[in-house]
């Protein structure tokens, strides 16, 4: 069986390649923007062809950090876009038995309760912030579902909530929070100076290691016998405090002694808990990579690439 996972460089593809050698019966095909232009239609039909893929897992995304969302409004429409409808209209054209697309939870309602589910996706606009990202993301949805209505496609969407560690973005402008922290420290350490967090650290967050997100995702490929998106989260008890987060970061690089919180910044949302309770019933007791172990692993990725990795 091939799978072809487009974005196979990035974070999560970095992550499925790592664990591939599990899945024997599988063979897969890693896809990145230097092997094929995906907002080319053409070139999109003639990947799908040549592979004549059973299964595709789509990661490959045009994303920033909240300077290229809120000025470049066009580009995260319109790219991502070409690249959802290109992707989805190939699968469907070869046959595909699944397709498993890739969205995220910054693309629910900006006004909403918590926590957030499956079904609220569509009650309201996204923050003004990343509106073109995530209305993009949400037509990704809309359009797997058309196809599976249609068609009879099996098309599933799937709902991350915050990915980290190795082959992530470390760029202090774009990255977001704990590789741009991991990059700071690093960068406080060498100079000698304070790891300076903004804000006060309260903030919660459901952070998810790129390795067992890469685990789920298998596991929705195979088991996953529902049409509905789902969203692949540790539990709500698992949130964690930025400036937990951050103090793992600093006893990481033995620099917790330098580390400042700069309240004169403001701390965003409070939380953005996400319920799991869907993923809980197709994974059982599955046993997360803890926050202080993945930390470490991100952090001496980090270290040992750090001439190569992006930022």
């Amino acid at each position: 069986m091939k799978v072809l996972v487009t974005g196979g460089t990035g974070l999560v593809g970095s992550a499925i390649k790592k664990i591939s050698d599990k899945y024997d019966n599988y063979t897969f095909f890693f896809i990145s923007s230097k092997n094929c232009d995906l907002t080319n239609y053409e070139r999109t039909k003639e990947l799908f062809e040549r592979i004549r893929p059973q299964y595709v897992i789509h990661l490959a995304a045009n994303v920033g950090g909240l300077f290229k969302n809120m000025n470049h409004k066009v580009e995260m429409y319109e790219i991502n876009t070409l690249i959802n409808l290109n992707v989805l209209k190939c699968a469907h054209l070869v046959g595909v038995k699944k397709c498993i697309s890739c969205l995220s939870t910054c693309i629910f309602p900006d006004n909403t309760s918590y926590p957030i589910n499956e079904e609220m996706l569509h009650n309201g606009p996204p923050h003004t912030s990343n509106d073109c990202y995530a209305y993009a993301k949400r037509m990704l949805e809309v359009h797997s579902m058309a196809y599976n209505q249609q068609y009879g496609d099996d098309f599933v969407c799937v709902i991350p909530t915050n990915i980290y560690g190795p082959h992530d973005n470390f760029n202090l402008e774009d990255a977001h929070v704990i590789p741009a922290l991991i990059h700071k420290c690093h960068l406080a350490k060498e100079a000698g100076e304070d790891f300076v967090v903004r804000g006060s650290g309260t903030p919660l967050r459901q952070f998810i290691y790129s390795e067992d997100l890469a685990v789920l995702i298998m596991k929705v490929l195979e088991d996953y016998k529902e049409n509905g998106s789902i969203i692949l989260s540790v539990s709500e008890e698992d949130e964690v405090s930025i400036k937990d987060i951050a103090l793992e970061i600093a006893n990481a690089f033995n620099y917790e002694e330098r580390i400042v919180f700069d309240t004169s910044y403001s701390d965003g949302q409070y939380k953005k808990t996400a319920d799991n309770r869907k993923l809980k019933n197709l994974i059982g007791d599955y046993k997360f990579i803890g926050i202080k172990e993945g930390v470490k692993k991100s952090v001496e990725w980090f270290l040992e690439n750090y001439d190569s990795c992006r930022k």
